[in-house]
């Protein structure tokens, strides 16, 4: 007897998680994951665990905020714009008017 294995399609509700798992860690789904179940299945649960992407992740924090500004205020200047917009240069600015 010859022991042959066929791979079950995906569903169309594995697929559409997926995509909706793709938009939101803005990752590619790869075609030939989504023509077997357990390959799909193993993306998504990959995926799944992985913290979404977000356009708030690179916003200072408001502690950061509120010591930027209690730091301007001590020291008499104004916090520059572009700060307010990256905690990188939120945090540089920090570093260089402790």
């Amino acid at each position: 007897m010859e022991s042959t294995t066929f791979a079950l399609p995906a569903t169309p509700r594995q697929i559409a998680y997926a995509r909706a798992l793709a938009l939101r860690n803005q990752t590619f789904l790869p075609w030939e994951v989504q023509q077997d179940r357990r390959s799909l299945s193993a993306w998504i649960e990959a995926q799944a665990g992985l913290k979404p992407v977000s356009d708030l992740d690179r916003l200072p924090s408001s502690k950061q905020v509120a010591f930027a500004e209690k730091l301007a205020r001590i020291k008499r200047r104004a916090v520059p714009d572009e700060c307010f917009r990256d905690k990188g240069l939120m945090s540089k600015w920090i570093d260089g008017n402790r």
